[in-house]
């Protein structure tokens, strides 16, 4: 069975890539020509550089005869929560709270920033939410 790597990060991503190409007998220059990159970049994949794009990439990996699979984390899996029915679009909503009717205080506030929005030239916007009360 052929090994698997875990990757956690472009160092490891490097590493793997150098270590197969040696394995193989590969100089850099033969494996970026079979990949069809730059020896440079292949150099600075080998380095651990950051960045390198997905296409030159999965090129360099089908020249290694090594392939990329994806699949969730085991912490992904472990913090999967159980499905409660709720649907992506329930759960998403904010949970609703219920307003209070207004107090004499929270009225008076109003009334005096409604002051002085109008004293600024300010519209009254009429709404509770006014973000300078």
């Amino acid at each position: 069975m052929p090994e698997e790597f875990t990757l956690t990060g472009w160092s490891k991503l490097g590493g793997l890539v150098r270590d197969t190409r040696l394995s193989q007998g590969l100089s850099q220059a033969t494996l970026a020509a079979r990949a069809n990159v730059a020896r440079s970049w292949l150099a600075r994949v080998e380095a651990g550089h950051r960045g390198a794009e997905l296409e030159p990439l999965l090129r360099l990996l089908a020249a290694l005869d090594l392939t990329l699979t994806l699949r969730p984390s085991v912490d992904a899996q472990q913090q999967t929560q159980p499905d409660t029915g709720r649907s992506r679009a329930e759960s998403a909503q904010k949970p609703r709270t219920q307003q209070e009717p207004p107090d004499e205080v929270g009225a008076g506030l109003r009334a005096a920033s409604q002051e002085r929005r109008a004293s600024w030239g300010l519209p009254d916007t009429g709404s509770r939410d006014n973000r300078d009360d």
